[in-house]
């Protein structure tokens, strides 16, 4: 368990430093306007991650997964991971659970973030 943690703490200082790499650098390249870096970043992480659990699964490399999947990946964008599970509930022939996690996700994210500005606001 705690060589496990470890695992994920380092991948996702991997992740998360190659976010911030890349947001820095589309915004470099694009400019002021629509948030590209956040967008690319959760475009790339969607593909590796496919690309990642497709891969790790036909080579028995499953092991990677806290380290690749949780860390990296996690730590880049969790975006991907939000993805992966829709996907596999789709998979699963869980269409509904699928649409309610996506709106859930989406709705209750959103909402929450409102809030917690909101409330920031009213605290400072």
């Amino acid at each position: 368990m705690i060589a496990t943690l470890f695992q994920v703490a380092a991948g996702g200082a991997i992740g998360a430093a190659a976010r911030y790499v890349v947001g820095v650098g589309v915004a470099r390249i694009a400019g002021p306007g629509m948030p590209l870096g956040v967008l690319t970043a959760n475009v790339a992480g969607c593909l590796l991650m496919g690309l990642f659990i497709g891969a790790a699964g036909r080579l028995g490399l499953s092991g990677l997964n806290p380290f690749v999947a949780t860390g990296i990946l996690g730590g880049f964008t969790t975006f991907s991971s939000f993805s992966l599970e829709a996907i596999y509930l789709m998979q699963e022939g869980q269409a509904g659970s699928a649409i309610l996690y996506i709106a859930l996700s989406v709705g209750a994210g959103l909402g929450a973030l409102y809030l917690g500005l909101e409330l920031a606001r009213a605290l400072t």
